[in-house]
């Protein structure tokens, strides 16, 4: 079963809907957005990243036409975790090809929530905008980046209680 076959038997075997459609290799935002449809949904940017230890990851999404520094991220993510009487996650930097797929079973370009079915220990914490929150509609690649599963934010809540990965809402602009 490929990645992407795989978000979708999982999405219908917790009766979660959604809508998908297949178009041409969009690894980037830019080269994505030559193929996404005007769907009414935020298209989104997905970054895997792990703490300066290499002992937490985080998968931080937010509206594509965003640009987060690390820096600024580091500083929410401290907020929020020192907040909850968590350690803070000290000095941020993209994680490895390695430990996307050890993780998330992903590769680079790929990235997406849909990946946290993969994470059966619930390692990974995710991070959304809270933006995204008040969004109609969200997409996300489906695993693979030749394809995007528009989902309702109802049908996402309910794909996020599914995996069972702690998710935190951030502001990020």
């Amino acid at each position: 079963m490929t990645r992407e076959e795989a978000v979708y038997a999982y999405l219908r075997e917790h009766g979660i809907e959604y809508t998908c459609y297949s178009h041409p290799e969009g690894k980037t935002i830019e080269e994505a957005k030559r193929w996404w449809k005007d769907d009414g949904s935020v298209h989104c940017k997905n970054i895997f990243m792990r703490n300066h230890k290499g002992d937490q990851h985080y998968l931080i999404c937010f509206p594509c036409d965003d640009d987060l520094a690390i820096h600024d991220i580091e500083h929410w993510l401290k907020d929020v975790l020192v907040s909850q009487g968590l350690k803070a996650p000290g000095k941020l930097s993209f994680a490895s090809p390695e430990r996307m797929m050890r993780y998330l079973g992903l590769e680079p370009g790929s990235v997406s929530p849909f990946g946290l079915i993969n994470d059966a220990a619930h390692h990974v914490i995710l991070f959304l905008d809270s933006r995204l929150k008040d969004a109609p509609a969200l997409s996300f690649h489906p695993n693979d980046c030749r394809g995007t599963v528009v989902i309702s934010q109802e049908a996402f809540q309910q794909f996020l209680m599914s995996v069972g990965n702690k998710v935190e809402y951030i502001k990020t602009n």
